[in-house]
């Protein structure tokens, strides 16, 4: 009998808890519960996958929610002052990519340590929503942005849902069956054996850092969508739980493994 993976013992581990909670937590397979749970999920499930990226290459990145949050703001304000709703999503996620070319090039090209640099941004980057804030929130968003956080697709699925299997497939598939997935396999593993055997390691992390920042745009989006609304604090309360996430995913926190 072939042994179970760690990530299959881990999803029947899960599969347990939720049986588990439906029958000890009266609700708990209510619509309205698990209605909740489709709208949450997104936004967390895509910070997770960002930080998982980052991990598997022996990082981590501390300024993750805050990307989303900058992001956030940046297209708060370019709705409040009567900017059209893609004009305004395309700002956020280039400040979002502003972000994470910032993480990537100290990383890859200086070689700081990325905690050490992560954690040097996250206080920038709440700095930066601050002084732009003054710790208000900001909204005015466009009827049709909320309907990325609020909506359902042909009423029964939330479109967030839909935005996170698209991007958890797709993210599956960059890491499973390209050459940059491998590679980013690779320098988890070894960075040094990676290097010598031909592979330029800082442009695979700064590729790294610039997607996970990415993703963390589209949670910034979704969250300000669904709460109408954007401040410094949004979505800060997962970044540890996305590293706890990631790892009892499956991912190794010394980086190399994890799908």
């Amino acid at each position: 009998m072939r042994a179970l993976s760690k990530e299959n013992i881990l999803g029947l581990i899960a599969v347990g808890l939720f049986c588990v909670m439906a029958i000890i937590a009266p609700g708990f397979l209510s619509m309205g519960n698990l209605n909740n749970m489709m709208f949450q999920l997104p936004e967390f499930g895509l910070i997770s996958l960002a930080m998982m990226i980052v991990i598997i290459t022996g990082g981590i990145d501390l300024s993750i929610t805050y990307t989303a949050a900058l992001s956030g703001v940046a297209i708060a304000i370019m709705q409040s002052h009567g900017y059209s709703m893609m004009a305004a999503i395309l700002v956020g996620i280039f400040v979002g990519l502003i972000c994470g070319f910032v993480n990537g090039f100290v990383v890859s090209k200086i070689g700081v340590s990325p905690i050490l640099v992560t954690l040097g941004t996250m206080v920038l980057f709440e700095g930066v929503i601050l002084s732009i804030t003054k710790g208000n929130s900001i909204s005015g968003f466009s009827e049709a942005y909320e309907l990325i956080g609020n909506g359902y697709y042909l009423g029964l699925v939330p479109l967030s849902m839909i935005i996170f299997v698209f991007f958890a497939i797709f993210t599956a598939i960059l890491l499973g069956k390209t050459n940059w997935g491998r590679c980013v396999y690779m320098i988890g593993s070894n960075p040094v054996a990676t290097l010598f055997s031909g592979v330029n390691n800082s442009r695979i992390l700064l590729k790294v850092y610039l997607y996970a920042s990415f993703l963390a745009t589209v949670a910034g989006i979704i969250m300000t969508s669904r709460y109408n609304m954007a401040k410094v604090d949004l979505g800060s309360s997962y970044l540890l739980q996305s590293v706890a996430a990631a790892v009892l995913g499956g991912t190794e926190i010394q980086g190399g493994m994890g799908k």
